[in-house]
């Protein structure tokens, strides 16, 4: 009689406690429980309508091919009507027979587990057959959705009359406002499987490498099973335990006439069947392979600059389409591994390939010879080695930014600029010595047109150019607006970005490139040029939807005219003899076999410690880059394969070039051969404040007040002429020049020169006519400016490297690359 009696105590009870979880809060020990049930249910109702579970986001390539998950919860969410019947009549059968009677509460499995469970912990409801699929829902809901904490993971499990009273009151509500098909779903996409996988969804894939439309009846079962416990019955770990548990849902299911028992002995007469090993779901960008890892981090550091929370990212469910082109990023993760195999003690092959355009830029490609891991011993970084900027520079590739800002003062693509062999600088500085700097390799000392300068290379000449454009500032500026906005955005020791501290010290070194790069950057400034001077951000974004579909805006800064159309077109075609005899890269062109027109240039950093070659054509742009990654970063040696050495002879026109051309040829076949854009006088012949007055016929101190009041200094010298004495005679540069620089004049002195006959001989032995002096240091017109089937044959020279000066050491501390300028 006494245990009848406490039993029949511990309904009376449970009747209590049941009626208190129906009923408004009342006074007292049952009013306090329902009270925090009651706080619980008003803060969770509204979230179980919305049901935003977290699920898996996928990012896909262009095509829309998955290349990488992104979860905290592996859970992908299926319709109602795509969940097999199967499925659904075993985890009720297993679960909750009376489902489709009941209203959210069975109160007579409640009433029999407690008339079977009474203890004095008060546990009656939590006895077999207490809880609903509804209940369950809601348990696993505060879980797996709205626990944050491992306190709240605690509360949502915990064995307590609060806890079920909670789960009874939502269940009920819930029942109330939605169907209980779209219940059963909701449970089976909630629910834990085992083995990370959350959801029907994730577990026929994970256990099976199927959908869940296909479960079988066997199938179904064991997934059913798992849920009383996902390690006891797991089939991988305990598979006698787990045919066991499946086999006992089998038998639920014909006892309830889900299944005919033929049916249910030819399922239990099944093996298991699960994959071996499981079909694991790889998290992060690791899943999206060696090649394409790189592509992964930027697509999602980029998303995160423009303002998508990570976290949110990884429960959101989304669908990024990116503008990843598989077969871009083989062919350059070929030609990277080709030059510097992925193993290669102490040294990174980098390549980065946007597509240009006016409305945006589409990055394609991302690879390093490295492979995207993290088992360093076999080659593998996690660091973005492609889209981050690098702590050694790029050489001379920045000497394009130093004729971008003369062409802007007013210089032409044919204007003449000097190529002495060594010079001192009148307005940058080393520290506190002068800035003095030597060219590397052979030059005739003769000028050459800029575009001839900027193929092959001289150091001295962009020193010059930079003295004339008379700041470092404009240089800086205008490497920013075509595109090297994560390179100037880079903060050294002291917290300054390298925009800020060039600026502030003055650096004439800039125009040699010894700045820490980013090889998106350089791709997206040849992307720029190649677009009419159009900057777009470096996008990997085609598309971003959310779990329903729904397009998310992102938050990009919108395209720029960085430049005048004029001005890119015409410094496209000055960039297009790299390729060319007398080319730094033209080794490399002709041996790839190149013959398209393109931009290029090549780059050198000092003591060959990197080197890099940026190219474009009209259908892509692309940079590639080489230097010291290990711990101890040495001169680089071009030996097959390279490798660290005292004293280096990495260039630009080597290992980068090479990489570039071996991506590129493939890459274009079957595309068109387009032409180079068309070029601007303006920027051709030069104009605006660089057009030096036309003196010859003034006297000589008007021509110095026009010359001076110009803005150009003056130098004059003597000349035998007839002309009156004090006119001048000859004016050198007559066509275009740089403020400030030095014009000479000659003055008559009132003197002819003797004629002196020639003896009569044939025309063909007549020697040529020599060549008029020139005044060192000065700017002169060229010819016209040929087109790339016009380049003249000119000895190939090495890509000099910088001059000896480098920098201070820079902390790498890359800001997003779609923040403004400093």
């Amino acid at each position: 009689m006494g245990i009848a009696l406490w039993r029949l105590v511990g309904l009376c009870l449970l009747a209590g406690v049941l009626v208190a979880g129906m009923l408004f809060p009342v006074a007292g020990g049952l009013g306090a429980l329902s009270n925090r049930a009651s706080d619980t249910v008003n803060s969770v109702s509204s979230e179980l309508v919305d049901e935003q579970v977290p699920l898996v986001t996928t990012m896909t390539d262009s095509a829309g091919v998955p290349i990488a998950y992104l979860f905290d919860q592996n859970r992908f969410e299926a319709e109602p009507a795509d969940i097999a019947d199967t499925m659904k009549a075993a985890i009720i059968a297993i679960e909750d027979r009376r489902f489709f009677e009941h209203d959210g509460v069975d109160w007579r499995g409640i009433t029999r587990a407690a008339a079977t469970n009474v203890t004095s912990s008060g546990s009656a409801l939590e006895g077999q057959g207490a809880s609903t699929l509804t209940m369950q829902y809601v348990k696993n809901y505060l879980l797996y959705a709205v626990a944050d904490t491992e306190a709240e993971r605690a509360a949502a499990v915990e064995t307590t009359p609060a806890r079920k009273l909670r789960e009874i009151r939502v269940a009920l509500q819930l029942e109330r406002q939605a169907g209980k098909d779209e219940i059963l779903a909701r449970y089976l996409n909630i629910v834990f499987f085992g083995n990370n996988a959350y959801g029907i969804s994730s577990a026929a894939r994970t256990y099976f490498d199927t959908t869940p439309d296909q479960l079988t009846v066997s199938q179904a079962a064991l997934l059913a099973g798992l849920v009383k416990s996902t390690s006891t019955f797991d089939p991988a770990d305990n598979p006698e335990a787990a045919i066991g548990r499946r086999n006992l849902v089998i038998d639920a299911m014909v006892d309830v006439g889900s299944i005919t028992r033929q049916q249910g002995e030819a399922a239990k007469s099944e093996p298991l069947g699960i994959q071996q090993p499981l079909t694991a779901l790889a998290n992060g960008c690791v899943s999206a392979g060696p090649a394409d890892g790189f592509f992964c981090q930027y697509a999602l550091d980029y998303l995160e600059a423009t303002g998508l929370d990570p976290a949110e990212l990884k429960r959101g469910g989304y669908l990024i389409r990116t503008t990843l082109d598989r077969r871009a990023s083989d062919l350059a993760k070929g030609a990277a591994e080709d030059q510097v195999p992925t193993q290669t003690q102490g040294i990174a092959n980098a390549m980065s390939i946007v597509q240009p355009g006016r409305d945006k830029h589409r990055v394609i490609a991302l690879v390093s010879s490295r492979d995207y891991g993290l088992d360093s011993e076999a080659g593998q970084t996690s660091f973005a080695q492609p889209s981050t900027p690098q702590p050694f520079g790029a050489g001379s590739i920045y000497k394009i930014f130093t004729a971008a800002a003369a062409l802007e003062k007013g210089l032409g693509i044919e204007s003449r600029v000097p190529v002495p062999n060594g010079y001192t600088s009148r307005v940058y500085r080393n520290g506190s010595a002068p800035y003095t700097v030597r060219n590397a390799g052979s030059y005739s000392n003769a000028p050459l047109s800029l575009q001839n300068a900027l193929a092959r290379s001289p150091n001295t000449t962009f020193v010059v150019l930079a003295d004339r454009i008379g700041s470092v500032d404009p240089i800086v500026d205008m490497a920013y607006r075509l595109g090297m906005r994560a390179s100037l955005d880079v903060r050294d020791a002291e917290g300054r970005t390298i925009a800020e501290a060039v600026k502030a010290e003055k650096r004439g070194s800039y125009t040699l490139g010894p700045e820490p790069t980013s090889p998106l950057d350089l791709a997206n400034v040849a992307a720029t040029l190649m677009s009419g001077g159009t900057w777009c951000p470096p996008t990997p974004i085609e598309s971003l939807t959310d779990r329903n579909g729904k397009p998310v805006p992102v938050a990009e800064p919108p395209c720029e005219q960085a430049v005048p159309e004029g001005l890119a077109n015409t410094l496209a075609v000055g960039l297009s003899k790299d390729d060319a005899p007398g080319g730094t890269a033209f080794a490399a062109a002709q041996n790839a076999g190149w013959s398209r027109p393109m931009l290029g240039k090549t780059g050198t950093t000092q003591n060959n410690r990197s080197a890099g070659f940026v190219g474009a054509t009209p259908q892509y742009a692309g940079a590639a880059m080489v230097w010291p990654d290990g711990s101890r970063p040495r001169p680089i040696c071009d030996t097959d394969p390279p490798r660290l050495c005292g004293s280096g002879n990495i260039f630009g026109g080597k290992v980068p070039a090479r990489t570039w051309f071996n991506t590129m040829i493939p890459l274009h076949e079957g595309l068109p051969v387009l032409p180079m854009p068309p070029t601007d006088t303006r920027y051709v012949k030069g104009g605006g404040d660089s057009r030096v007055p036309d003196v010859v016929g003034l006297g000589e101190n008007a021509a110095r007040l026009a010359l001076e009041r110009a803005g150009f200094r003056v130098q004059s010298f003597d000349s035998d002429s007839s002309e009156p004495v004090g006119t001048v005679t000859s004016q050198n540069p007559s066509g275009v020049a740089l403020p400030g620089d030095l014009v000479t004049i000659g003055v008559s002195d009132g003197t002819a020169a003797p004629v002196v006959p020639e003896p009569d001989r044939p025309t063909s032995q007549r020697p040529l006519a020599p060549e008029s002096p020139q005044p060192p240091d000065i700017l002169e017109v060229s010819p016209p400016l040929p087109g790339p089937e016009q380049f003249p044959e000119l000895p190939e020279p090495p890509e000099p490297p910088e001059p000896p000066e480098s920098p201070p050491q820079l902390e790498l501390e890359p800001s997003p690359p779609v923040q403004p300028p400093a």
